[in-house]
């Protein structure tokens, strides 16, 4: 990790070994984004428990420009939070997928939910039950008669506004789904 590592042990001895870990685990978050400013990671138990062993809480606080990202980790019913590797584990997992989240807000990169496409009927063969829909982009879609939604097929007419689901046919683009736009 290229940016300053603050790494506090609360109510324990400092451990090599966990500090390691830690700095090996914090340099993998440059691959998720590299407008990481400050990283701060404390350890600490929890309170130690007569008939278990003591559970382990990590808390890391990573500054990139106009947010702060907070992981706080207790898991006081999970004891595979026994081992300090494995909460550390989970904590930088949780960190990771907080800056993915928040690279993808950063380029605008969100899903958008697009509507069905919309068209016009160019071509009817009612004998065979089927015809085509220029898209709005220009491009023609294959339809049949069993397509149509909320009508009937011998009711529509060269022209007749539709929205349409498309999908890949044998032959080409063709419409799943046609809806008569009112």
């Amino acid at each position: 990790m290229i940016i300053p590592l603050q790494i506090t042990f609360r109510h324990m001895d400092p451990s090599a070994a966990l500090e390691a870990r830690i700095r090996q685990l914090a340099s993998r978050l440059d691959k998720f984004s590299e407008q990481i400013m400050r990283c701060h990671v404390i350890v600490q138990p929890l309170s130690h428990r007569p008939q278990q062993g003591a559970l382990y809480d990590f808390r890391i606080d990573i500054t990139v420009p106009d947010e702060e990202i907070a992981i706080r980790r207790a898991h006081s019913a999970d004891h595979a939070h026994e081992s300090p590797y494995v909460a550390l584990r989970d904590a930088f997992r949780a960190a990771r997928r907080k800056l993915e989240d928040y690279e993808r807000r950063r380029r605008l990169d969100v899903k958008s939910h697009i509507g069905p496409a919309e068209g016009r009927i160019c071509e009817l063969d009612a004998e065979h039950g089927y015809g085509r829909i220029e898209a709005d982009d220009g491009h023609l879609i294959y339809f049949h008669r069993n397509s149509v939604l909320g009508g009937r097929f011998q009711d529509l007419a060269t022209g007749t506004k539709v929205r349409f689901a498309e999908e890949s046919g044998d032959l080409g683009p063709q419409a799943s789904t046609v809806h008569v736009i009112s």
